[in-house]
């Protein structure tokens, strides 16, 4: 878009959202800038929720992204506020309670919602864990001791099993493929990370369709009903089997959505329209243009940061948005990272530490080319393969370089 926009509004008061306020601010932007966001809740960190948050090591208060306050940033809040509809050609947003908000750029950054299991029952005692009041109400529940029954060993439904765990509750995972991220880590690691839970104490049962859910005599979750005939108890059920992005308000619109907002590699979607966050999906230069949608706290940051000097810049001086995709997971002493673009089909070598230890990094390999490592509490170690990533390292490279140091 030639000629910067003056009234910006921002959909998602998310990091990704916050991130975007901030660098439009910094880079000199001083027209009005309306925040909407769906929660009550000034911006929060996410990641907190499943692990410090759950613990009882943090209080709600403390996941605020930004502790030194937002005057400087001169946002018009609109909080509790839920997009309803976009109309690109008036430029104007319309939010759940009739209001109207006009544009002449806009920043998309609603992020995702929590996938529900098919027939999904609202009965008490099952939860979905996404937005802060999600984690307080979890939080409350564990408190009386139950026996916790989480559906989906993705990183959410570990994160929140170890939580458990360490409030040594007794807690079953549940999860229908053969091992633990097989599509994303492949069988070896899938096998590692399910020993690590096994290690302290998960029930880890794998092959393990749902099939349904009974309640007991007061209407609360009871046990979990499985695709083979078997039943677990529960008094807690958390269901982690992945999220979608939020985009349904976005129908009509006139933009590409196909598993996200579809933009270009600069994160436009359409003229004076930027997306940023779970919610965006491009063709990502790096790994030669493959459309890429990720939910990771890294890339939420950096696409925001992004999407801002998009909605700012000449279409000239737009530049693509390329990054290495990080994301992090700690799981009791464990730290788990993953860097680049990694398939259950790859070529998986391990280069550095042991398995069974769980302390090593694996490198991964697509058409002879580095796209990506794998690290269990070696993060020196990741973040040098993450760079080799960057610099488009081929595989037998990256293998040479790791035989050489060890």
């Amino acid at each position: 878009m030639d000629g910067a926009p003056r009234r910006i509004a921002v959909v998602g008061a998310s990091l990704a959202g916050l991130r975007a306020a901030e660098e439009l601010r910094r880079l000199g932007h001083d027209g009005p800038l309306v925040m909407i966001g769906a929660e009550v809740h000034l911006p929060y960190d996410r990641p907190p929720l499943s692990k410090e948050l759950l613990f009882g090591d943090w209080e709600p208060e403390q996941t605020v992204l930004r502790r030194q306050g937002y005057d400087d940033l001169d946002l018009d809040w609109r909080l509790g506020r839920r997009a309803v509809a976009l109309d690109v050609g008036a430029r104007v947003v319309h939010l759940d309670d009739g209001d109207r908000v006009g544009f002449d750029g806009l920043v998309l950054a609603t992020g995702s919602t929590p996938r529900a299991l098919p027939g999904q029952p609202a009965l008490p005692g099952i939860f979905m864990l996404r937005t802060l009041d999600d984690a307080i109400a979890l939080r409350a529940a564990l408190e009386h001791g139950p026996r916790v029954v989480v559906v989906g060993a993705g990183f959410i439904g570990a994160e929140v099993a170890a939580a458990c765990r360490r409030r040594h509750l007794d807690v079953t995972v549940l999860e229908a493929l053969p091992s633990p991220m097989v599509r994303g880590l492949g069988p070896r690691l899938g096998d590692a990370l399910g020993a690590l839970h096994r290690d302290h104490g998960v029930d880890l049962r794998v092959d393990a369709g749902v099939a349904g859910f009974e309640a007991d005599g007061a209407g609360r979750v009871a046990r979990v009903r499985l695709a083979d005939g078997s039943a677990v108890d529960a008094d807690v059920v958390v269901v982690g089997v992945g999220v979608v992005p939020a985009t349904g308000w976005l129908d009509g619109s006139g933009l590409t959505v196909d598993n996200g907002v579809v933009c270009d590699e600069t994160c436009l979607a359409a003229p004076g329209i930027v997306a940023a966050g779970d919610v965006a999906r491009w063709p990502n230069a790096l790994f030669d243009g493959e459309l890429m949608r990720l939910e990771h706290w890294t890339n939420a940051a950096e696409q925001g940061v992004m999407a801002a000097k998009r909605l700012l810049a000449t279409d000239a001086e737009a530049e693509p948005f390329a990054p290495v995709p990080f994301v992090w997971s700690d799981q009791y002493d464990v730290k788990i990272q993953v860097a680049g673009h990694v398939r259950g089909d790859d070529t998986i070598e391990i280069v550095d530490g042991s398995v069974d230890e769980r302390r090593f990094v694996a490198i991964v390999g697509r058409a002879g080319r580095l796209v990506g490592a794998v690290a269990f509490s070696r993060p020196r170690l990741l973040m040098q393969y993450r760079r080799m990533v960057q610099e488009r390292v081929s595989f037998d490279d990256a293998l040479a370089s790791a035989r050489a140091g060890s």
